[in-house]
């Protein structure tokens, strides 16, 4: 038994003790994430939570895993100076620097999660390495949020007095054999050990735990997020692809059902000028417009204008989002290509040739240009339009002046609106596109019209007010053009923002974005309240037909405009599922099975029908899910987008 004295038994129980409190810190994020997001994450009982934060352990593990795997090697390699004051220092330092990051990562998502819907994931390098402004958003974020970095100090400094509690007494190996065998006999335990814990499972044949995984433990899908923590979300997707080709239906099915093709026989006299607003977190909730029929107690609007216009237009107040960023949307709007649970625009397969209404407009001799007045590269908008085809691209540098500059993030929406109506039309017909910046966090205005807007319950509230504003004064201008008679204008959000009307807290709501067709050309009849269901990606379409554009199509969308009625459905992600509406069922799927079948009036997806229900319908519209997931995936990864 001398042989097992050279075993480090207190240097072990030690490296338990230092993962341990991981578990037990990662446990207090995951509540405070909860206690900030309580009011869109909904759980019904205290068991509840605690049944949800026992599967969230899993997760937890993988995430500490990744972290500390290097402490981990280094507190058990055999290298004699282990137990020495200078080597324990030396693990100290490595301990809370690498875990003090990964950990800081839940803590964004605090106030994050409430703009983004989902947790932390690598997609967010993709927005970063667009962005100059880093550093002002995050002292703009500290500034805003103190009480999110004191948790955040408070709870390391707590950390760092409990690892501090047991320290490691120098102790020399007398019989190094002993020591180097039992060393590297545990060594090879806890690498067993430590795969197993980041796969989340020690089966071979089983695949390592994912995003989807955290869905299996709860009531709603809303609920993973509190499963989940933000360091295992953001390494479980560093250099993920999940672009695959899938077989689940023949191409026939996929012809009969899907329609990636359609032909429209609109004849148009003339070729009128299209005008495509995207107006940054313009969601639905903000518009009274979009909510005559909601019966939300105390409704307020802050879109006066728009609501104004609304009464002018063709408008429908069902309409979705296809992704839950500013280049999701703008690659479902112009091009109907929405974001699934990793998004097409960061994905190796963006840079192809795509038929878009950019591309279709150029192949009818418009003109084409694209306005954001952000610094030129900004979310990737530049270079995504360079690949869509646009002629022309008016940012911050070509406005050229920079007292107009918001001081974050891009030129006031009021007076790049008046560049963006005074610069186009020069060469008729034209297609241009603007995107808004102002009605973004950190939910500043000018200081000029401080007073002059509502501040509404949420911070969002006084910024679309001054953005609704900013396009009333945009549209003083163009009536004074003389391409403004015959332009048809598209008005709706690149997705949603703050929320607080319980109606769309709902999960499927967080997709609700407005949309108008509006022309003062009676021509187009663009007159009404059209309720049926439509997406971003039915825009690019419906102005392919409304232009007379007579050739292929292709676009999952359909025009909402056209006596041609295909089959349609509703797609989009929370970054963990995708999510149909197919006839009167809504559909959740995780890249293989159908996992949630909803009545489509229950946009919350609180009763999950998936194990009561099975139909000829319901089982049709499975088939048509994987169908148009299966053409989805064989059109962008074959290059099959124009």
């Amino acid at each position: 038994m001398k042989f097992f004295k050279e075993f480090r038994k207190e240097e072990v129980l030690v490296l338990c003790y230092r993962i341990f409190l991981a578990f037990v810190f990662y446990q207090i994020a995951r509540l405070l994430f909860w206690f900030f997001n309580k009011d869109l994450i909904k759980v019904d009982s205290v068991s509840d939570y605690l049944n949800l934060a026992f599967h969230g352990i899993a997760f937890d593990l993988t995430a500490i895993l990744y972290v500390n795997v290097l402490f981990i090697f280094l507190s058990l390699i055999p290298i004699v100076i282990n137990t020495k004051s200078g080597y324990q220092k030396f693990l100290f330092w490595l301990y809370f620097v690498t875990n003090g990051i990964a950990y800081g990562m839940n803590f964004g998502d605090f106030i994050y999660y409430k703009f983004s819907q989902t947790r932390l994931t690598s997609a967010a390098f993709e927005v970063a390495k667009h962005e100059t402004n880093i550093l002002k958003v995050f002292t703009a974020s500290t500034q805003e949020h103190p009480f999110v970095v004191l948790w955040f100090v408070v709870l390391m400094i707590v950390w760092v007095f409990l690892y501090k509690r047991f320290k490691i007494e120098y102790r020399k190996p007398v019989k190094l054999i002993p020591y180097f065998v039992l060393s590297i006999l545990t060594l090879c335990i806890s690498a067993v050990l430590i795969v197993g814990g980041i796969r989340g499972d020690f089966k071979h044949s089983t695949r390592p735990i994912n995003l989807v995984d955290a869905n299996r433990f709860v009531k709603t899908p809303l609920q993973g997020n509190i499963v989940l923590n933000s360091t295992f979300s953001f390494f479980r997707t560093l250099g993920t692809n999940n672009f695959r080709e899938v077989q689940f239906v023949d191409q026939k099915f996929i012809d009969d059902n899907i329609y990636p093709y359609k032909t429209y026989e609109r004849e148009v006299q003339g070729k009128p000028n299209v005008v495509i607003f995207i107006v940054e977190s313009f969601g639905r909730e903000y518009s009274g417009a979009f909510n005559k029929d909601k019966n939300i107690k105390d409704y307020v609007s802050y879109t006066p204008f728009i609501d104004s216009l609304a009464n002018e237009s063709l408008i429908f107040p069902n309409t979705f989002a296809n992704g839950r960023q500013s280049i999701h949307g703008m690659s479902s709007i112009l091009a109907g290509i929405p974001s699934l649970t990793d998004a097409f625009t960061s994905s190796p397969y963006s840079n192809q040739k795509i038929q878009s209404i950019v591309s279709v407009c150029n192949d009818m001799g418009y003109d084409t240009s694209f306005y954001h007045g952000a610094p030129n590269g900004s979310m990737g908008f530049l270079g995504f339009g360079n690949i869509l085809g646009y002629k022309h691209y008016y940012g911050k540098n070509e406005y050229n002046n920079d007292k107009d500059f918001d001081g974050m993030w891009a030129i006031w929406d009021e007076p790049f609106l008046q560049y963006f109506a005074k610069n186009v039309g020069k060469t008729q017909p034209f297609m241009a596109t603007v995107f808004t910046a102002s009605s973004h966090h950190p939910f500043k205005i000018p200081e000029k019209y401080i007073g002059k807007f509502k501040k509404g319950k949420v911070e969002m509230h006084e910024p679309m007010e001054y953005t609704d504003y900013s396009i009333k004064k945009y549209f003083e201008t163009a009536k004074k053009q003389p391409w403004f008679k015959n332009t048809i204008f598209v008005f709706t959000g690149d997705h949603p923002n703050q929320i607080y009307y319980p109606e769309y807290e709902k999960a499927m709501n967080r997709f609700a974005v407005p949309l108008i067709f509006y022309s003062p050309n009676p021509v187009y009849n663009l007159k009404g309240v059209n309720n049926e269901l439509a997406q971003q990606i039915d825009i690019y379409p419906t102005l392919a037909d409304l232009i007379g554009y007579n050739k292929k199509v292709r676009s999952w969308g359909r025009s909402l405009l056209s006596e041609k009625k295909y089959p349609y459905l509703i797609v989009n992600s929370d970054g963990t599922s995708e999510q149909f509406i197919i006839g009167n069922y809504i559909y959740r799927f995780d890249g293989k099975n159908i996992t949630g079948i909803y009545d489509k009036n229950d946009l919350g997806f609180e009763n999950n029908l998936n194990d009561k229900l099975k139909t000829p319908e319901t089982e049709k519209g499975k088939q048509i899910a994987k169908a148009w997931y299966q053409d989805y995936m064989n059109r962008v990864i074959n290059r099959k987008l124009n």
